[in-house]
């Protein structure tokens, strides 16, 4: 199952985080339809491919305005990709697993 963090947990759970996998952060809403389909995607992802080889987490943009304010968002789903506590991508809208796999891997 995928994390769900918050703007307290942020900073410590991504952006100082020094791992060398890479790191991946949805940005949602509960009544999001899109956010729904794409939260499945992420969830197989994750626990087919990329448990032990990335770290995937959730952020409802509702509860935590911080974050979402920091990193500019104006539109959800979006997901940023990390690596080495720093902001790598970012991909807005839903997007298929072979693009965020393809991310994951590159990143």
């Amino acid at each position: 199952m995928i994390q769900e963090i918050n703007d307290k947990n942020f900073h410590t759970k991504v952006s100082s985080d020094k791992s060398d996998k890479p790191i991946l952060v949805d940005f949602w809403a509960p009544w999001c339809t899109p956010c729904k389909t794409l939260s499945i995607l992420l969830e197989e992802i994750y626990l087919e491919e990329y448990k032990n080889k990335a770290i995937f987490f959730k952020i409802n943009v509702d509860e935590n305005p911080q974050c979402s304010s920091k990193y500019g968002i104006r539109s959800i789903p979006t997901l940023i990709f990390f690596k080495n506590g720093k902001k790598k991508d970012i991909y807005i809208g839903v997007s298929s697993k072979e693009n965020i796999r393809k991310k994951l891997d590159t990143i």
